[in-house]
């Protein structure tokens, strides 16, 4: 029985890749750097704010100069995060329900830790998330299992008993790693092929669908 789902945060519960895709083609152009098409930005996006700025930069860009592009877009993202950014349909539906039913959910993003909260307060306000961790100082970013088990710690659970939800590899591989069942969502940034190849359990077309695996 599933006493816990834990969900990725962008592309499975938000869709924040415009506001990923305009904040950072205005920095790169801001400092001079070709812009990208937004479906570039499914395949940046997925291990952190500092993965995606270095996969839209050129190859060719100093560390030093990455940083500073870096902190502009951290700057100008904190301002404009909200700007696009919507849960996906059926997304709260699914939630309360999870709630109604007395099945707890958590949130394991690499998305920086800074960010969440406001997210989880501005489009969430209603649901009791046991955790909502991102990207931590001092702590390595998914695919490793450190962000589920310091879910866990916080809210113990069998882990036989919890189920992964992420529209990655990135997340089928910390799902795989910590030892939950892996449920790929295609309503996200990926492919089926994808999910499949990085060891899904389950796929799932729409949120609802969810339901019924539970």
């Amino acid at each position: 029985m599933t006493t816990l789902v834990i969900f990725d945060l962008d592309g499975t519960l938000l869709d924040t890749l415009k506001d990923l895709q305009i904040c950072t083609n205005h920095i790169l152009k801001q400092h001079g750097y070709p812009e990208h098409p937004m479906e570039d930005y499914k395949y940046f996006v997925g291990n952190g704010i500092p993965k995606l700025i270095s996969r839209a930069l050129p190859d060719s860009v100093e560390p030093e100069k990455e940083q500073q592009v870096l902190k502009d877009f951290l700057e100008y993202y904190e301002l404009h995060k909200e700007d696009y950014t919507q849960p996906y349909p059926g997304i709260v539906a699914l939630l309360e329900y999870l709630q109604e039913h007395q099945i707890a959910v958590a949130v394991a993003s690499n998305k920086i830790q800074s960010a969440i909260a406001p997210l989880m307060e501005t489009y969430f306000p209603q649901i009791r998330f046991q955790a909502a961790l991102g990207s931590r100082k001092g702590v390595p970013n998914k695919p490793d299992p450190q962000i589920v088990e310091d879910i866990l710690s916080v809210s113990p659970h069998d882990k036989k008993n919890v189920i992964y939800v992420g529209d990655t590899s990135v997340d089928m591989q910390t799902a795989k790693n910590a030892g939950l069942t892996a449920v790929g969502a295609l309503w996200g940034f990926r492919t089926r092929e994808e999910l499949e190849q990085s060891g899904a359990d389950h796929i799932i077309e729409t949120p609802d669908q969810l339901i019924h695996l539970l």
